[in-house]
Order: C-alpha cells, then structure tokens, then sequence
C-alpha cells in the first residue's frame, strides 16, 4: 500500500524476518556445518560426524558423541536467542564458548527441513523434533547412543533466490572440506569424518600434538619440514604454532590456519603477520604454510562482530600481529633452513653416485683443460660446454643469437649473445613457453610413466581433483585412485621433449582451487595456464642436457610476441653488453 506514492512502513511478517535473519547465518551448505560442528564442540564431542548429499544441498547430517539435549529443552533450541551457553545476566565480554548467540539451529531451519534427534546421558531413548521452514511439524521417539543428530534437507527451499547462487555440488562439498579443516585445526582434540553419501571424503582422527593435526591436513611433507613456535608470555598472550619452513609455499594465504581461543577465524592483519615473518625467504608472490593458534583473554575478543563468526575484534590487534610476527621471526631464524630427513644409509659406492649426482656442475661434460680456474674449491667450480657441443639459437630482429656456454647452479644457463653475454632463468623460459603453448593448444601433450606413480593427497585435494578433473586431463596429467588418500600418477605433462614430476599435481590443485595464480591479471585462462606452465616445466635445480637447453630457447624464439618475461612478470632473459664487462675489466680502450 502507498500514499502519495509512497510506501507505507510496515513490520514484516515473523516468517520475512525469520529468513532474513538466516541468510545472515547460513549462506551455503558450508555455513550448516560450521555451525554444527561447533555446536557439537561445545557439547564436548570427541567424535563428529559429517555426511553430504549433492555437496550438502540435498542433505547435511552431523552426528557427534557429545553430552546431547533433554527432551524438554528440544523446542527451546530451535528457537532464536535461546541458548545454554550464555546466562541470563552474562555479557557477551569473556564468552569461551564457540555458539553463544542462539541462532544457528533457528536460523537453519528457518531455511530447510530440520530434524533433530538427540538423547543426553541421563536418558534411556532420543527425542527427536521436526520443522519444516522453521515451523514444528513432529515431535518423535528414536533410538540412538548419547549424542545428538542434525538432519538438514533441501537448503533454501523456500528461499529460491538465495538457492540460485549456489555453486555445483562439487564446489559445495570443497568447501564443505575446508570448513572442516578449519574446525579441526583450531580444535584437534575432537575427530572429524567427512561422507559423501556412503563414501568417505575425509577423516581427521583426533590428536593431541598440533603438529600430528598438521600433518593430517597439510600433508605428510609437512612436519618434517616444519618448526614450533612456542610462546606463553606475562602479558596473556600465548602463541603455539606449526609452520613450514621457506622450501614449502603456496600462491595463495589458504595454507595459514589461525585460531584464538580454539575458534578457527580469519584475520587479514594476523595472515600478514606471518607473511611479514617470511619477508627474505620467501618471493613476493608466495605464501608461507602454518597452523597458529593463539591464547588470549577471553574479555579481549569481541566474537560479536561478524554474523558468522568467521572474524573477531581483538583489542590492540596491532600489538598481538606485531607479536606474532617477531615469534614465528625468531624460531624460523633459529631453525635449520633444510630439513634433515631420515634415511638409509647409502654404500660407499652408491654414496659417491649420490654426491655426483647433486653436483651442481653438467656432469656429462668434460672441464676445460688447462685452466687454473678448475684448481678453485670444488664449490664455485662449474663446467662450460665445448665449442663443438655449444647450441647455437639464431637470432631474429626481435632476439639476440645466442651460443650457449653452460649452466650455474642447475639454475641460470650462460650464453654469449651478439654482444655480450647473455643470462637465461631456465624456469621462467621453460614456463612462458609452456604458458604460451597452452593458450594455443588448450592442452600439453602427455607421457605415460613406465612406472605409476604413487602421490598421497589431502582431503580437500582430493575434492579438488573430482572437481577440477578436466583441467587436470588438459595438462597431461593421467590420474587414478589407490585406496584412501593415495592415488597412481600413470602419466604426465610432456612437452618438446621435457615431462612434469608427478608430484606437481597437488600444488597444480592448490592453485587451481583459488582460479590459478592471481600474479596473472589477464583472465581466469591465463590464470589457470599460468599455474599448469608452471608446475609442467623445468625446475630450479633440476639439470637438463645442452640439447634441451636448446630446445627451449628454440621454442621461446619461435612465440608470436617477444617474450622476455614469464606468465607471472619475472625476466626470462638478463643482457650484459661488451660494453659493461670492459668497464668492469677497465678496458676502456677495447
């Protein structure tokens, strides 16, 4: 109704406010599950759990073990505001607990069909209830072991707005799984199982080391190429923490985990904290990997703030991050930079295999004869190619010619150019023409292994691999299931000669999980070749043949445009002139 054009001001009806107030809750399956999850922490759970139909969509049931709910307080749990772990007169400062507002079951079957099921200690048989768009439809009697079971069927039902943004099942169920990685990293004493109609998507089983949590979601590489970050100061802020070290990194944050006061949050400045950690040993566009959890008082953190909990106010945030970041600075610095791993001891003979094989120098190549420059310490020796073995690139109007030398540090390749010298990254031209190859193909071509390869994937990975299988299948990877969390690599990405390490597929997934890497701005394309060139093509480290070197120059000369840098901006090729090095020589007169 309108006056004068005007609407008039109304109250809503209790169903409108009842949805609104849902969709400040519940914003996807993820959402459900996150709730009751922690519900079923607070009852003191050890064991929860989670199963999905259609990524949630059609149906999320958590059960847990926990300390359940009297049949007489059943209705008062689904009603708003209506809550155990909050008294009467209690402030909201100093809340301990993870859900004190009284929303989350109200909220929930404000927007689905919800059955509760639950029987506490003192009871011989469940109660159960029913709703249907939050109203009662059925009271019930059931059996079950103390606990408490969460039916939630046809999310959004009634809401078919809010059920169009949805993602596809498999992009639920992803974050299904990294809700429960959360979860568990912030509070590890209780045991997470993840189904997905009868099968079993992830199982985290509860641990007391936060390093043996870690490593269940991280990876098994994990641990051992992490340290611990210990603090219990005077002032009350506690900080007890896992991170990796500098060798592993991602392109993105989503390998920080932080919590405060075991509630699994996000916290930009916190993440950055850590990031600034690493600041000279990590490039500007990784991330380090890390679990953090932080002891505060409780009556400073405003848990308040966000409708979903995912954020926190902490008061003098700034001091805690400042904190934070000298602790994780101090025990990164007094660590060893490499992982000792353990191993079987190798023969002398095979010991000796071993250490030519990790010589930084070409090994198939002979030394220069006669040059005092080989009487240097083994270390800063290093082999140039002989003339008769030196690739030459011919050089275009866009290219210099070049006549490869040799290689430093498995690294940088070194070449005479038309005048001066001329210095390659040969990962950053093994990527741009793999980058570039895959823009005009749409895929790599592929090699089969004679061998399967055996790669161990985390859970949420291996949600990744289900949902991303296609573009696995474009970059030439060939991939099955083994049992569990181990899968058979039977074929990589091969191209002009050069094959990806199968155990690129799990970083390859991290990537693609946040739409490639993000240092690439032309498009979600790009992004995704980007981060396919990337794990498909030479290494650091790794020593490839003269006859490679030159296929790849061959293939970086033969691109449309000239391409001197990689997809992520970084310099393919540095130049020297003759110039410059008969300064440096003072041959001025030359």
């Amino acid at each position: 109704m309108s006056v004068g054009g005007r609407r008039r001001i109304h109250r809503l009806s209790a169903a409108t406010v009842e949805r609104i107030a849902a969709g400040e809750v519940v914003e996807r399956p993820a959402s459900v599950v996150k709730e009751l999850v922690e519900n079923a922490m607070d009852a003191g759970a050890t064991e929860v759990r989670i199963r999905l139909e259609a990524g949630g969509l059609e149906l999320v049931e958590v059960s847990d073990n926990g300390s359940g709910i009297p049949p007489e307080e059943l209705m008062l749990a689904v009603e708003r505001h209506a809550t155990s772990k909050l008294g009467a007169e209690e402030a909201l400062e100093g809340v301990d607990s993870l859900g004190f507002r009284g929303e989350a079951l109200a909220a929930i079957a404000a927007v689905s069909r919800l059955r509760l099921t639950s029987r506490p200690s003192e009871s011989d048989e469940a109660h159960g209830v029913s709703l249907v768009g939050g109203q009662l439809v059925g009271e019930f009697v059931a059996g079950r072991a103390v606990g408490t079971t969460v039916e939630v069927s046809d999310l959004f039902f009634n809401t078919p707005a809010r059920r169009k943004f949805m993602g596809s099942a498999a992009a639920e169920q992803v974050e299904v799984t990294a809700t429960i990685e959360r979860a568990y990293l912030a509070r590890p004493s209780t045991g997470l199982t993840l189904m997905s109609g009868e099968r079993e998507v992830a199982r985290f089983p509860p641990a007391d080391r936060l390093e043996d949590a870690a490593a269940e979601v991280q990876g098994p590489e994990f641990l051992p190429q992490s340290f611990r970050v210990d603090r219990s100061g005077s002032d009350g802020v506690g900080i007890e923490a896992v991170v990796a070290r500098p060798a592993l990194h991602r392109s993105t944050s989503e390998g920080i985990f932080l919590s405060v006061n075991g509630r699994a949050i996000q916290s930009r400045a916190l993440s950055h904290a850590v990031r600034l950690a690493f600041i000279d040993h990590l490039p500007r566009t990784r991330f380090p990997l890390g679990v953090v959890h932080l002891h505060l008082d409780a009556r400073r953190v405003d848990v308040n703030v966000h409708p979903t909990k995912r954020e926190v106010r902490i008061a003098k945030e700034r001091e805690v991050a400042d904190l934070l970041r000298r602790s994780i600075r101090e025990s990164l610095l007094a660590t060893p930079q490499v992982a000792e791993l353990a191993g079987p001891a190798l023969p002398a003979l095979a010991r000796g295999a071993e250490e030519r094989r990790r010589a930084p120098s070409i090994e198939h190549l002979p030394p220069l004869a006669g040059s005092s420059l080989w009487a240097a310490p083994a270390a800063v020796q290093r082999r140039l190619l002989p003339d008769e073995e030196s690739p030459t690139v011919a050089g275009t109007s866009r290219h210099p010619s070049l006549r490869l030398l040799g290689s430093l540090f498995s690294l940088y390749w070194v070449a005479e150019g038309d005048d001066g010298l001329v210095l390659v990254d040969q990962h950053a031209a093994s990527e741009r023409v793999l980058f570039d190859a895959l823009l005009r193909d749409g895929r790599l071509g592929r090699q089969a292994l004679v061998e399967p390869v055996r790669v161990t994937l985390t859970s949420r990975q291996r949600e990744l691999l289900s949902m991303h299988a296609e573009e696995v299948r474009s970059a030439g990877f060939d991939v099955e299931p083994f049992g569990g969390d181990q899968f058979r690599v039977r074929a990589v990405p091969s191209y002009r000669g050069r094959r990806a390490r199968p155990d690129a597929l799990a970083p390859l997934l991290d990537e693609l999980a946040a739409g490639g890497r993000p240092t690439v701005p032309n498009g979600m394309a790009e992004r995704r070749a980007a981060t396919v060139a990337c794990h498909a093509a030479v290494r650091g480290g790794d020593r490839i043949s003269s006859e490679e070197m030159g296929r790849i120059l061959e293939g970086l000369y033969g691109l449309a445009e000239t391409a001197y840098a990689c997809p992520h901006g970084r310099p393919i090729l540095v130049k020297f002139p003759r110039g410059r090095l008969d300064r440096l020589f003072l041959r001025s007169g030359a």
